[in-house]
């Protein structure tokens, strides 16, 4: 099971247990188990705190008679602030002068000189049916096995029309957009090692003002620290006008081989 799928449907079962004024704000989950693909996932929900301005919802996603995940989600009605800031935007091309993944696999597929791993990671990804419209904006180097700087920037949106619906609607979408390719960032100054095992341990998101799921934002990823077999992420997703629209953070299992991988292609 992908864990932004999980994310993405536990808020929906949350956002069903307030009303409709109220917007989520924030969002933290743990993975607590692996979930298996081949059975329904039961979303159990607790009105933890219904509150003047703010409500808390806790949900538990259960396969087998096993929580598999847990969350809470923190919804607020709308309250006019004066203190208000935010960082700046990244300046990076539009999304219009970039290839898509898919384009980009294409092109690295064709070159003869791929190596057999790459080209089999590559085609795994290709076969994916993944409801997102990607553009790198900083495509790694998959010829190299230098270590590169923990960061990516990716133009994201949903594949579909969504439309000018509620909030909330946009905001289980950007869950599932958030947690793909997330932990990956942590991996880029390590690239000499091949991969044995990579997991989500947990996921945090704030949502900071209205957007649209099915518009692209530009999702700017980073990892300030791994060590102990885990990873640290950290993400934004802006608006294309400059506005700050979610931040997400998240921490991962990462297990690789012990010995760095010689081959440079």
């Amino acid at each position: 099971l992908f864990g932004g799928q999980i994310v993405g449907q536990a808020l929906v079962a949350a956002a069903r247990a307030v009303s409709r004024d109220e917007q989520v704000h924030s969002l933290h989950c743990y993975f607590v188990r692996t979930g298996d693909p081949k059975v329904p996932v039961l979303y159990e929900v607790e009105r933890t705190r219904t509150g003047k301005s703010f409500s808390v919802r806790s949900v538990k996603a259960i396969q087998h008679g096993k929580p598999i995940f847990t969350c809470q989600a923190s919804f607020q009605l709308s309250q006019p602030s004066p203190v208000k800031h935010q960082f700046t935007m990244p300046a990076v091309p539009p999304p219009e002068e970039l290839l898509t993944q898919e384009e980009l696999i294409q092109k690295f597929l064709q070159n003869p000189n791929l190596a057999e791993r790459y080209r089999k990671h590559l085609t795994k990804i290709q076969a994916e049916d993944v409801p997102i419209d990607i553009k790198p904006v900083n495509p790694p180097d998959i010829f190299s096995s230098e270590p590169q700087e923990p960061k990516q920037l990716f133009w994201v949106r949903a594949r579909g029309y969504i439309g000018d619906t509620d909030m909330k609607v946009h905001c289980c979408v950007a869950a599932y957009i958030s947690d793909y390719a997330f932990l990956g960032t942590a991996l880029l100054p390590h690239r000499q090692y091949r991969i044995k095992f990579m997991v989500s341990l947990d996921h945090s998101m704030w949502f900071h003002a209205p957007f649209r799921a099915d518009h692209w934002m530009l999702y700017e990823c980073e990892s300030p620290w791994a060590g102990g077999c885990r990873g640290l992420v950290q993400g934004r997703l802006w608006r294309r006008d400059g506005v700050l629209a979610v931040t997400c953070a998240q921490e991962g299992v990462i297990r690789v081989e012990q010995t760095p991988n010689q081959s440079k292609l």
